[in-house]
């Protein structure tokens, strides 16, 4: 089980439920937890983040310390290390006027937000909206996170808003349309899930009477169709995860292969990671849908935490186990996953559909095709994705490369970096993606073409980007010049060092990022003893 810390708790209360803090925070240099005195006293009143501030302590240093130590954080990063990357953060876009419907979906969702009962708003909701397209439901998430509400809030308030969305969109509608016309059939048990979100469509003229304004439902029901289009996969792959979830399901009610289904269930991840990495940063770099991307993001990273962490437990100690509570909890997080289908058939891939272009899906293909599929066949490479380029004599591969300690052609230093056995990653001065090197080994961390000359945070995730813009700030001020971060991938340990590349005279011109399994090590090291 991982282990969870709340920084808003004091020092004496973390230490007594993890006494390995004591070691961990004293090596930080908070030497007086040391002194149980200390600990007793100025420790019930002292969080970490205030000692840090105090002690003139990074807060990165700590928040790196507990992370490779196997803590997890709980909530918001700290408020003052959030205040402090406030300017920095802050994006140069001015907030777009909002149109009167745009504006009165974002006072439903704000209402949400102030704890009003989801009864009442849906009602008002029901009152002014005949229909509502996703594209307006991306701008109220967007403006409302732009309005200054934490993107964790709104994250949290994801299941609440598909919730209050229901009934509404096209598909939503054409499946209750569907619903009622079995019902009147007495039919109405084969309405499945994979009905509910549209995957089946035969409700005669009162489905066909309803349209979305924009066309979003067109254009994705269009590419969708097309063999081998990235929506054609992510929609099979959807399908197959509805199929794998009922799986699951039963398996927990009959109480047998549990452990087999969920492991099967936690590939949903292989999913998650080809819209994080393909999809999100297309809708917030290049089309300024930054509020849906990063909820639903965030959403991603949590079921897909707590499948590993409900695996870890079923696992564990048998006497400590408590199968009720952990039925409750794995059905919760089944029902995120079956809403997270659910917003992105509804929300997310029309909204796509409506705005890529037909070279944004052909890079999109193109790096797809890296990706191990989720739950379904590997497709064949859709015909109109853009070719992987290759480096050879032809196409300049012959042009040397002058440097100081000697020249190399540009295939032999192509050759070169890819013969390295690590990840390499470099960013510029600017923060922007310049270079991946590209060996034919497995990639730890899957590195598509179309996030070069983009900035560098558009590849992380929500509650992770601030992290790496404290550290490339901190590299580009001198403060520190490489960053240690050890996980665990397949089993394997892994090392990701963030080193600060200077020139000559000591000049901050980028960050070099190194991903190294380190399982050889592991395993020279258990023969020498």
């Amino acid at each position: 089980m991982s282990k969870k810390i709340n920084l808003k708790k004091n020092v004496y209360t973390l230490c007594n439920e993890y006494p390995e803090l004591i070691e961990i925070l004293s090596d930080l240099g908070f030497k007086e937890i040391s002194n149980k005195t200390a600990l007793n006293t100025i420790g019930k009143v002292m969080t970490i983040p205030k000692g840090a501030v105090v002690k003139g302590i990074n807060m990165v240093d700590v928040v790196l310390a507990l992370k490779n130590n196997g803590f997890e954080l709980e909530g918001k990063m700290p408020s003052f290390v959030e205040n402090k990357l406030k300017g920095k953060m802050a994006s140069n876009e001015e907030i777009q006027s909002l149109d009167d419907r745009t504006t009165l979906l974002k006072s439903y969702v704000e209402r949400l937000t102030g704890g009003e009962d989801l009864e009442s708003v849906r009602a008002d909701f029901v009152q002014n909206f005949s229909e509502v397209d996703p594209g307006e439901i991306a701008k109220a998430e967007q403006a409302l996170i732009k309005g200054g509400t934490p993107v964790a809030d709104v994250q949290k308030l994801c299941d609440v808003h598909s919730a209050l969305f229901h009934g509404a969109t096209t598909q939503e509608k054409i499946a209750n349309a569907e619903k009622a016309v079995m019902n009147s059939l007495n039919d109405a048990k084969s309405m499945d899930f994979e009905l509910k979100y549209g995957l089946g469509i035969g409700s005669g003229q009162k489905a066909a009477a309803i349209k979305r304004t924009d066309g979003a439902d067109t254009a994705y029901n269009k590419l969708k169709l097309i063999y081998g289009h990235p929506l054609n996969i992510f929609s099979k792959e959807n399908e197959a995860i509805v199929r794998q979830i009922d799986a699951l399901k039963a398996a927990i009610e009959s109480s047998e292969d549990i452990l087999t289904e969920l492991e099967k269930t936690r590939e949903i991840a292989v999913h998650y990671a080809e819209k994080g990495d393909l999809l999100y940063p297309f809708l917030k770099a290049i089309y300024g849908f930054s509020g849906p991307s990063d909820v639903m993001w965030g959403v991603d990273d949590e079921i897909r935490d707590d499948l590993k962490r409900l695996s870890n437990e079923l696992r564990g100690d048998a006497d400590n186990f408590n199968f009720t509570v952990w039925k409750e909890n794995i059905l919760a997080v089944i029902t995120r996953a079956q809403e997270m289908i659910y917003k992105e058939e509804n929300i997310l891939f029309p909204l796509c559909a409506k705005n890529f272009t037909t070279k944004d899906w052909q890079d999109i293909a193109r790096d797809m095709d890296d990706y191990k599929p989720c739950m379904i066949e590997k497709m064949p490479l859709w015909d109109q994705a853009t070719p992987k380029k290759i480096l050879d004599d032809s196409n300049g591969g012959d042009v040397e490369i002058q440097l100081p300690s000697g020249h190399l052609k540009l295939s032999e230093l192509d050759a070169l970096l890819n013969t390295i056995p690590m990840e390499l990653t470099f960013i510029d001065y600017k923060s922007i993606n310049k270079y991946f090197n590209d060996s034919d080994e497995p990639k730890l961390f899957k590195r598509p073409l179309a996030a070069l000359d983009r900035e560098v945070f558009l590849c992380h995730p929500p509650k992770i980007e601030p992290m790496v813009r404290m550290i490339i700030d901190d590299f580009r001020h001198g403060k520190r010049d490489y960053v240690d971060v050890w996980n665990t991938r397949d089993n394997e340990p892994v090392l990701v060092r963030y080193m600060a590349v200077r020139d000559k005279h000591q000049n901050y011109v980028g960050t070099l990022e190194c991903v190294m399994r380190m399982g050889f090590a592991e395993k020279h090291f258990a023969l020498q003893r």
